[in-house]
């Protein structure tokens, strides 16, 4: 089964950054797009960043110019550099690769912005 297991949250002011990464188990990063999605208190989860299979990435709106999505073959994980955050960016984050064949999640990391 392909596991996920996510880092790197904390509780940061806003204006700071993090540096959130996902370390992937039983499925290639280098072969999949893989996601960053976050859930806020009470609310659906949300893709924020995507990166593919050739390294194009997207963003979601909320957090274009602010966020960075990357991928690192030789560790089979990926990397989420969040810059410049503010209050709205609290959440708990998690790491999926974009594909059916996989269902399960990690725990996600949670991340808190201070005003």
């Amino acid at each position: 089964q392909v596991q996920m297991s996510e880092s790197g949250g904390g509780l940061v002011q806003a204006g700071g950054s993090l540096r959130l990464s996902c370390v992937v188990s039983g499925m290639m990063v280098s072969l999949n797009a893989m996601g960053w999605y976050r859930q806020a208190a009470e609310n659906q989860r949300v893709l924020v960043a995507q990166i593919s299979r050739t390294g194009g990435s997207y963003y979601d709106p909320s957090v274009e110019g602010r966020f960075v999505i990357s991928r690192d073959n030789d560790k089979n994980t990926v990397s989420l550099q969040m810059n410049a955050l503010k209050p709205e960016d609290t959440a708990v984050y998690y790491c999926k690769p974009l594909t059916n064949s996989v269902q399960n999640w990690g725990r996600g990391t949670l991340v808190t912005v201070s005003s």
